[in-house]
């Protein structure tokens, strides 16, 4: 059996309930027992183990294959979202990042919501746009009521360019007509395809059928031919993720559950109130869920485009999740945002790798991806804002950050936990500091071995 083959290395059942996303103490194993854990606990089979072992199987050959003047392989971490429960079902959430406290910020949230049910999430049927402009057309509301009329020979004509599509139950399911603006030269008309895209995140077919679709769409409404591709702003295709923390387990240090509480609450209100302070909100958020998104090898790019449109959707750019006290004085979280991911593909049919973190995390349908993802993104947002409301931000990413300044001096292996514990101890993270405590740790250990 090939490597890259994954059709048979993982256990039976991706929703099997014996296994449990609370994995405690994980993060102080070595990688390889951290993998060796997992084998253990069934979230893993030995074949998978070694196919992680050998960096997910993605060699020179497959990077090739999926971009342009290749000479070499960049890797980033693949790592695991613990103690995630997302609508009543154990995840270990596949998060590709290069910074730690994203990983461990989420999967402590995570346990918060664990403990309190875990997280709700839903989503809405796979819908995306395509949009074919028209310009200089001469009378833009008889075009545009030529066009509605023709709707039904026009969704037809559509869903035979994609036969594949429509046989998965997807296919072209409506179409609009938007007038942008009328000139002297003519008025410029917007016709957006409607695709139910299923299980694909849709980019080629939505931008096949624009093409394909500009002619006979010119031939009914007159005017020029422009622009023919799909919108990533995917606003008829959302993720909603709610979750319901109890102000007790909100405690941290010195600051009671409700202060924390209240703090996070204030903060949302913040965002609510001021773009500047949304943008980073956001982007707190958008840590959690471009780390899945990267993992699974969808357009991360894509997801930031639509998700800082649907932000500014009302003018003002505004905050994409939001906490209240609710009515039992419980902390209370919503999301809602444009998520377009796919599972069949792209990266996810030539990368190894990405075949993996799908199959890890239990993944059947773009749906339950866009739910993890959501859910992920959650978490990240309630761990940062719990931090500024009580520690402050830097405590703890500053602890974590400490690993990456060890392994920037050259420290390996075990040094690179003991200079970590060194410059936490004394809040100092320059390197120079460390690549000072990395001499004389070495320089201990040749005397002590003289």
């Amino acid at each position: 059996m090939s490597r890259c083959d994954l059709s048979s290395q993982f256990k039976p059942g991706a929703h099997a309930s014996t296994r449990s996303s609370r994995l405690a103490g994980f993060y102080k194993l070595p990688v390889a027992e951290r993998r060796q854990s997992l084998l253990a606990a069934g979230w893993l089979t030995p074949q998978a183990e070694e196919l992680l072992a050998a960096h997910a199987g993605f060699i020179e050959s497959v990077a090739d294959a999926m971009s342009e003047n290749v000479i070499g392989i960049h890797g980033l971490p693949l790592a695991l979202g613990l103690n995630f429960l997302i609508n009543g079902r154990d995840v270990l959430a596949p998060m590709t990042v290069e910074e730690p406290s994203v990983v461990a910020a989420a999967s402590n949230a995570a346990r918060l919501a664990r403990e309190a049910g875990g997280f709700f999430a839903e989503t809405d049927e796979p819908l995306m746009i395509a949009q074919v402009q028209l310009t200089h057309v001469p009378h833009a509301e008889p075009a545009k009521q030529s066009l509605l009329n023709a709707r039904v020979a026009l969704l037809r004509r559509a869903n035979e360019m994609i036969p594949e599509m429509v046989r998965r139950g997807g296919g072209a399911k409506d179409l609009e007509v938007r007038i942008l603006e009328e000139t002297d030269a003519g008025a410029m008309l917007v016709v957006h395809l409607i695709v139910d895209t299923r299980d694909a995140m849709g980019a080629n077919a939505l931008n096949t059928l624009a093409e394909g679709m500009a002619a006979p769409i010119q031939g009914l409404a007159g005017g020029r031919i422009g622009l023919r591709i799909l919108s990533n702003l995917s606003d008829r295709r959302c993720v909603r993720v709610r979750v319901t923390i109890p102000a007790a387990a909100l405690a941290s240090e010195g600051y009671s559950g409700e202060q924390v509480r209240d703090g996070i609450v204030s903060a949302s209100r913040f965002a609510e109130l001021d773009s500047y302070r949304a943008c980073t909100h956001n982007k707190g958020l958008m840590n959690g869920v471009d780390a899945v998104v990267m993992a699974t090898g969808n357009d991360w790019r894509a997801v930031e485009a639509g998700a800082h449109a649907y932000a500014a959707r009302s003018g003002r750019y505004s905050p994409l999740a939001t906490w209240r006290v609710n009515s039992e004085g419980h902390l209370e979280g919503k999301l809602e945002m444009p998520l377009a991911l796919g599972i069949v593909g792209g990266a996810v049919r030539a990368h190894p790798g990405v075949r993996l973190s799908l199959e890890i995390a239990g993944i059947s349908s773009a749906r339950e991806l866009a739910e993890i993802a959501g859910a992920v993104g959650l978490a990240s947002n309630l761990a940062a804002l719990k931090a500024l409301a009580s520690t402050g931000i830097q405590k703890g990413h500053m602890a974590l950050h400490a690993r990456s300044v060890a392994a920037e001096v050259g420290a390996t292996g075990e040094e690179i936990a003991m200079i970590a514990m060194v410059l936490a101890r004394e809040g100092d993270y320059r390197p120079e500091r460390a690549l000072t405590v990395l001499k004389q740790a070495r320089l201990g250990s040749v005397l002590h071995e003289s």
